[in-house]
């Protein structure tokens, strides 16, 4: 996983690469400000400064500097000692700021090229996806899981870098000091190893848990925030509040119990560090003293202080496995996501269809969701230019049969043909371009009006075809009523507008594409009637010289239908027009006969 997360570091490798020099010379600089030390403390000691007690690693910059202290006093060899410390500091400081701004930089473009791609992938997911997955858990995933990936992809990269650095020019210069010592030193490293093991394993797991808990108490916020007037209608603001405490207190339970094994690391990595520096100095002692060790008190000094400077490197790397299982979490499910094959990639089209100049045909169709067909052996022809409805009880598979039409869902068995070609055989932008849909519920985009009506494909049309298509809507005049006209901006799901001037503009926008297919949602049903005249005025003209499925939930809105497909529990129990489906006295009949006594009874705001 770790592997698929750096090929988002590729495009940057520049940045990481200079991140990398820049960390690596900071602490080279950062371990020989501690050995400029050994000259004066040797002068301090009488001892001869040409030829310091450390290895190579620092040697050339600790002869140049004994020499020149050689022949000053004490004052002025540590006047000189302290303005070479300082430039160092400066010049690895310089290091360090280059390093941080080339670090934040890759961090927030790499975390972008992750959210883009996650949500580019997710977009051509096919329907099935987002029927089973809340939406909440989709926010999360590549909003605030996409933020925690980010640590993983970057910071620690970066910090992990940084520290590695960091201990490999203490131990090179420690190295030089004492090998028996450096050794020692170095035991830290699989002690951390092995004692944080059970830790990460617990971590990985808890987090995982968390993420999801996270897009639960998400999910439970959209859903309250985009039904806010139905919870206000019916007082479920106590109901909603439980429903959102327990979602959030199930994440803050599990956070709670994730921080508090995490917290265990820092405790365990400080002990075993200090121990090991202890025994270091208590063996180091013991030879300084005894005079039997290859370093003098001056090196053990600087050497203990590099020691301690060893420990926090050491502590963070060793931490960076706890710090990871949030990001390891988050990656799992952003790779959920992009492991769902797309549509596109499941598409094997290799037709490109731009119009349809005889027929859809569905050959003995079957689709389920699950075990449980919802459409059953389903035949009938629709010529081109007919109108076919669609009625039947809820739950019928009206809309499943009409949602196989441009493939959000394929069939599980039998074909549809359009023009004798099958379906599967279209290449799907192909097939969707035929298709346009005018759902009864509209949906609009936080955008201006121009660009929900031409969604989509703004540059392929002029303000011209655009008025054109809104007149024969009858929506130009409320659109030029509008503050900006065409460029007035609709606010969130075109909250600005009532029910009919949005079913106006999404048949604005189906005539603006033009297709030679149309699905139609009851696009008149629950709108006062001056809206509902101006709304059909509309789709009577979209209808015109089209292939037209209309899902009908009113039964005298389908009268004119060329044909009436009658479905039962995913099948087609009777065809035929208005006329002859009143005399075969079956179940449209009865549909009818139940729909048009419900019309006569006057409601209780008529009385």
């Amino acid at each position: 996983m770790y592997r698929r997360l750096l090929q988002f570091l590729r495009p940057h490798w520049w940045r990481l690469a200079g991140n990398v020099v820049s960390n690596v010379i900071a602490a080279a600089l950062d371990g020989f400000s501690f050995t400029l030390l050994i000259p004066f403390l040797n002068k301090l000691n009488g001892k001869s400064t040409a030829i310091p007690d450390i290895g190579f690693v620092s040697g050339v910059l600790n002869r140049l500097i004994g020499r020149f202290l050689d022949g000053r006093s004490n004052l002025e060899a540590l006047g000189v000692v302290i303005v070479a410390i300082g430039v160092v500091i400066v010049v690895k400081n310089i290091f360090v700021w280059i390093a941080g701004q080339l670090g934040a930089s890759l961090q927030e473009y790499v975390t972008r090229d992750l959210r883009d791609a996650v949500f580019r992938h997710m977009e051509r997911l096919p329907l099935g996806y987002f029927h089973r997955t809340k939406v909440g858990q989709i926010i999360a995933k590549i909003v605030s899981d996409t933020d925690q990936t980010k640590v993983l992809v970057t910071e620690l990269v970066t910090r992990t870098i940084q520290n590695a650095a960091q201990i490999l020019a203490y131990v090179a210069i420690l190295l030089g000091m004492s090998v028996k010592l450096t050794l020692m030193s170095l035991v830290v490293a699989p002690l951390l190893t092995l004692a944080l093991q059970p830790l990460l394993r617990r971590l990985r797991h808890g987090y995982r848990r968390s993420r999801s808990d996270y897009g639960e108490a998400t999910s439970v916020l959209q859903e309250v925030v985009s039904g806010i007037r139905l919870v206000k209608s019916f007082g479920g603001e106590a109901y909603e509040d439980r429903r959102f405490a327990e979602a959030s207190h199930r994440y803050s339970d599990g956070m709670v119990k994730i921080n508090r094994v995490a917290a265990l690391s820092q405790p365990l990595t400080e002990i075993i560090g200090t121990s090991i520096a202890m025994l270091i100095l208590w063996i180091g002692a013991k030879e300084v003293l005894s005079g039997t060790g290859h370093i003098d008190a001056a090196a053990l000094i600087v050497f203990m202080t590099m020691v301690m400077r060893l420990l926090p490197p050491l502590k963070q790397l060793s931490q960076t496995p706890t710090t990871a299982q949030a990001a390891f979490a988050a990656a799992e499910r952003l790779f959920e996501v992009l492991d769902q094959p797309s549509e596109a990639e499941s598409d094997r089209g290799t037709q490109t269809v731009t119009s349809l100049e005889r027929s859809v045909e569905f050959q003995h169709v079957t689709f389920a969701y699950d075990a449980e067909p919802v459409l059953r052996d389903v035949s009938f022809t629709a010529r081109k230019g007919s109108v076919v409805a669609l009625v039947g009880a809820s739950g019928a598979g009206k809309t499943t049969l009409v949602d196989l039409i441009p493939r959000f869902y394929e069939p599980a068995d039998g074909r549809i043909l359009f023009d004798g070609v099958d379906s599967r055989d279209i290449k799907l932008p192909s097939l969707r371009a035929l298709t346009g849909i005018v759902s009864q519920d509209t949906v609009l985009f936080n955008d201006s009006v121009r660009s929900n009506i031409a969604y989509g494909a703004g540059q392929r049309f002029t303000q011209a075809q655009i008025e054109t298509a809104a007149r024969a809507a009858n929506a130009h005049d409320f659109i030029m009523a509008l503050p900006n006209g065409y460029d007035t901006v609709l606010g969130e799901r075109g909250t600005r507008l009532s029910g009919g001037q949005r079913q106006r503009l999404a048949i604005a926008r189906a005539l603006l594409v033009d297709p030679p297919i149309l699905i139609l949602d009851e696009a008149t049903s629950a709108l006062d009637t001056e809206s509902e005249r101006l709304v059909q005025e509309a789709v009577d003209r979209l209808l015109a010289n089209r292939t037209v499925f209309v899902i009908a939930h009113r039964l005298s809105t389908v009268t004119h239908a060329d044909v009436i497909l009658v479905l039962d529990h995913g099948r087609i129990v009777e065809r035929g027009t208005h006329t002859q489906l009143l005399a075969e006295r079956g179940t449209y009949f009865r549909l009818h006969s139940l729909q048009f006594h419900d019309e006569r009874i006057p409601s209780a705001t008529t009385v």
